[in-house]
């Protein structure tokens, strides 16, 4: 029945088992990639991120919310900025709130967390300035923080070995057993 007898039989792929496998590694890869996206891009183009903890700028920030912010020289910052800075280099303390006054001459923030009834005691000095914020994203600070953790790092490796395997088990093709056997058994027959 067989036309192409004396040829090779080509490779077939195995059943849908590792198409299933194949697809699903596939996945498992990509989606590690697109989470692990927003953590390192911004970071490509000096940007960084920081994950609300306290409620100081409530309404504005949300505990649990993202927050990008970018480095803009210390003396455009204006009025009603959201910036972020160390509470002190000592201690290295980071603190989310809103300028109330930027003297340039002095080199100082004078800030306030919208939550607070009073400004900030002290005023910030530009060195402890970080950078301003430009946006902020409700509730998915805690899942990026989880993901930068060491479980989630190491979560993160066992899912990408885990979806390689089952590409690598989904790739392996099977071949008929003794395909020249075969077509000898079909002849006799």
């Amino acid at each position: 029945m067989n036309k192409q007898s004396g040829r090779k039989q080509k490779r077939k792929t195995g059943g849908k088992a590792q198409a299933v496998c194949r697809i699903t590694g596939t996945v498992l890869i990509i989606a590690v990639i697109l989470l692990c996206v927003p953590l390192v891009a911004p970071q490509l183009f000096g940007w960084h991120m920081y994950h609300v903890i306290s409620g100081s700028m409530e309404p504005e920030l949300k505990i649990g919310s993202l927050i990008y912010i970018y480095e803009d020289p210390p003396e455009e910052i204006k009025k009603k900025d959201i910036i972020v800075f160390y509470s002190s280099l000592e201690d290295g303390g980071i603190i989310t709130h809103r300028v109330v006054e930027n003297n340039p001459v002095s080199g100082t923030f004078l800030t306030k967390g919208d939550a607070n009834e009073k400004d900030d005691p002290s005023p910030v000095p530009y060195e402890n300035y970080i950078g301003k914020v430009k946006l902020a994203i409700p509730c998915v600070g805690k899942a990026l923080m989880l993901m930068t953790s060491l479980y989630g790092k190491i979560t993160a490796i066992c899912i990408v070995a885990l979806g390689v395997i089952l590409n690598l088990f989904g790739s392996r093709q099977k071949e008929e057993v003794c395909p020249d056997l075969t077509e000898d058994v079909k002849k006799l027959k």
